[in-house]
């Protein structure tokens, strides 16, 4: 074995714990019989048994299970979609209400294919989820639509508590790494969210170990930040099989949680960085930070004023 081989191979930190409880049976049944689909499943989380079994959260992806995009990191199925579930936001809040849950994250493949993008599906299972559950925080994670104003905000009127939209890797590497998607898309869609409702938490996530330098991150942080986002989650890429990208680094965890440091510093209000974070990873957590980061700013415009 050579010894660049000997480098890549799977530290010991990445090993994963499986746990298949009632919890993360229960789950699974559930998901089948409403006809669901979660991106734990289709992008193939290392975390899944940690969120189902243990946390008993989930992060539901709607619009079907085939996106139009094949983004050379991902594990979801690409092809032609099928036709749109009208019924869909419905049983996302009916299953949201039998799980209890107090916070939900509603993703979505890429429909290209569609006009408005899946804006209006996805604004209804916001709105499904807040009529069956009004004390449950929502996070919507969408695509850039193609980038068109008018499906950001028929989104953004349907008021998420969290707008999530991910640049998933540095500027150098977005044109190699990302299908269809730009850089400079991404950032003008997290801002022009920020900007339609002010209020609501906008966040973004990054993959590393796909050769970007520790400059490249930092300068990421620095766009983001440019563009008023508060929330960044940081992880390392896995290879989810041999046709994808291989992984160039395995980031070991104190250097996750040196560029955790960094991000705080820089002004978001939170940051969830490690070797298996996601970008719903602990997505409860993240939500709550938010809220008491602008309670904690309010109170400062009150005591300044």
């Amino acid at each position: 074995m050579s010894s660049k081989e000997e480098v890549l191979r799977k530290p010991d930190w990445l090993k994963i714990k499986l746990n298949t409880n009632d919890n993360y049976t229960g789950l699974k049944k559930m998901m089948r019989e409403q006809s669901l689909h979660t991106v734990c499943e289709e992008a193939r989380c290392p975390n899944i048994h940690e969120c189902w079994a243990v946390r008993r959260t989930a992060t539901f992806m709607i619009l079907g299970d085939v996106c139009t995009r094949a983004c050379r990191f991902c594990a979801v199925k690409t092809g032609l979609p099928t036709e749109l579930d009208l019924k869909e936001p419905e049983r996302v809040a009916d299953s949201v209400v039998a799980m209890n849950l107090k916070h939900v994250v509603v993703t979505a493949v890429a429909r290209d294919d569609l006009k408005d993008g899946g804006a209006a599906v996805f604004a209804e299972t916001v709105r499904a989820i807040r009529r069956k559950n009004p004390f449950t925080s929502i996070e919507v994670l969408p695509s850039d639509m193609g980038g068109v104003h008018e499906n950001l905000q028929l989104l953004m009127d349907a008021k998420p508590d969290i707008l999530n939209h991910n640049i998933e890797t540095v500027k150098r590497l977005t044109p190699r790494i990302r299908a269809r998607a730009t850089y400079e898309r991404s950032l003008e869609f997290l801002r022009r969210a920020k900007e339609m409702q002010p209020e609501v938490p906008t966040k973004s996530s990054i993959m590393i170990g796909l050769g970007e330098t520790k400059e490249e991150i930092i300068e990421a942080m620095d766009d983001l930040r440019a563009n008023h986002v508060d929330i960044l989650t940081i992880g390392q890429y896995l290879q989810p099989s041999k046709k994808h990208l291989k992984v160039v680094k395995y980031y070991h965890p104190d250097e996750f949680n040196e560029l955790r440091e960094i991000a705080l510093q820089k002004g978001f209000s939170h940051c969830e960085a490690g070797p298996l974070v996601r970008s719903s990873y602990h997505a409860d957590e993240q939500v709550n930070a938010a809220a008491k980061q602008k309670q904690k700013l309010g109170e400062q415009e009150v005591q300044q004023a």
